[in-house]
This record gives C-alpha cells, sequence and structure tokens, in this order.
C-alpha cells in the first residue's frame, strides 16, 4: 500500500515536471529584419507583422514550415499594400502557406479559431503567424492558448502583449491591466 502511495506521488511529480517544462514561452520581440514593425518567437512559433520576400527567406532558413496570414484577400491582392505574392513565394521555399482572415468582411470567430487550431496542430516544425503589424495574430495567439492549449486567459493576454497585441483600448481608459474571464458555458475545444 505504501508503495503504491510512493509511486502515485512519483508519477505525480513526474507528470508536475513534464508539464512545466512544456509550458509555452512568453514571446520575446527579436530583430525584426525583413517584417514591419514586429517580429517576436515563443519556442517554434514566430509572430509578426507583414513579412518581406527577405522575412519569408530568413523564416525558411530558420526552418519555418507553415506560414498562416491573418490578412484578407483585399490586402493580400493589393500590390500597394503588399508588393509581391506572399503565397507563391512562401510555397517557392518549401513552406506551407494558409490564409485565414480576420478583419474586414472577415469575422474574429469560433470557426476562424478552430482553422487556425488545425493548422497549428498539423504543423510539422516552425511557424510563422502574421497580419499587417503582428495585432491579429497575436490575438488569434492568445486566444489559441487558451481555447486549444488550456491557458488561463490573463495569462494568454500577457503573451499576446508581449508579442505585439497592444493594450486594448478599455485597458487603457480604465488605467491598467483588467483581468479577464471566461463564461462558463464558454464550449470544449
Amino acid at each position: 500500500m505504501i508503495k503504491n502511495f510512493i509511486a502515485a506521488i512519483g508519477l505525480s511529480l513526474l507528470a508536475t515536471v513534464a508539464w512545466a517544462d512544456d509550458k509555452q514561452p512568453l514571446p520575446e520581440k527579436v530583430d525584426a529584419t525583413g517584417f514591419r514593425d514586429v517580429l517576436a518567437k515563443t519556442g517554434d512559433v514566430y509572430i509578426s507583422g507583414q513579412p518581406t520576400p527577405e522575412g519569408l527567406e530568413r523564416m525558411a532558413k530558420d526552418g519555418v514550415k507553415t506560414v498562416v496570414s491573418f490578412r484578407t484577400p483585399h490586402e493580400m491582392n493589393n500590390r500597394d499594400i503588399v508588393p509581391f505574392d506572399e503565397a507563391a513565394k512562401a510555397e517557392e521555399l518549401g513552406m506551407k502557406y494558409v490564409n485565414i482572415p480576420l478583419g474586414g468582411d472577415h469575422a474574429y470567430s469560433p470557426e476562424a479559431l478552430a482553422e487556425f487550431a488545425k493548422v497549428m496542430d498539423a504543423a510539422a516544425g516552425k511557424t510563422l503567424v502574421h497580419c499587417t503589424v503582428g495585432w491579429r495574430a497575436s490575438h488569434a495567439w492568445a486566444a489559441y492558448l487558451v481555447k486549444y492549449k488550456g491557458m488561463d486567459i490573463n495569462e494568454a493576454a500577457e503573451h499576446g502583449r508581449a508579442a505585439n497585441m497592444g493594450t486594448p483600448p478599455m485597458e487603457s481608459l480604465l488605467g491598467g491591466n483588467v483581468s479577464y474571464s471566461l463564461p462558463a458555458d464558454n464550449g470544449d475545444k
């Protein structure tokens, strides 16, 4: 009986250590050469503003295998805004390119987040997620951490802020960070 108890405690400690080692590191901003405004790294994920062709080449050299863009078709197809075909460049470099448009006529929705989660869960190797300046990408990343990785919403908000989520206007108006909570019926993964 005591052996079983000691074994259970040992397994519990191992599980705790494994969970702690698996914890998602806070994004750190790195040299943003080749990106608009920001490039942040957290584990095998980069969160950024719009990459240039050179930025995509840099990511390919660093082992990025998947690129997720949250920019809308209107943005991506306007050569005054994005002066190159990003999807073609990513594919030329051997990276999978996925567009999940957010903003404009494209709702920030649970369905868009579920699509992002499928891409992230299927990604083989490092992933770049971006939008124009990293704002939408940071929000999507934080929401993914909450909904699909079980991270506390306030911790996920810290992760988003560390990338480029910024401070929501309501928090600025109130003079500081707001503590968030999810409704009990928020749904399953």
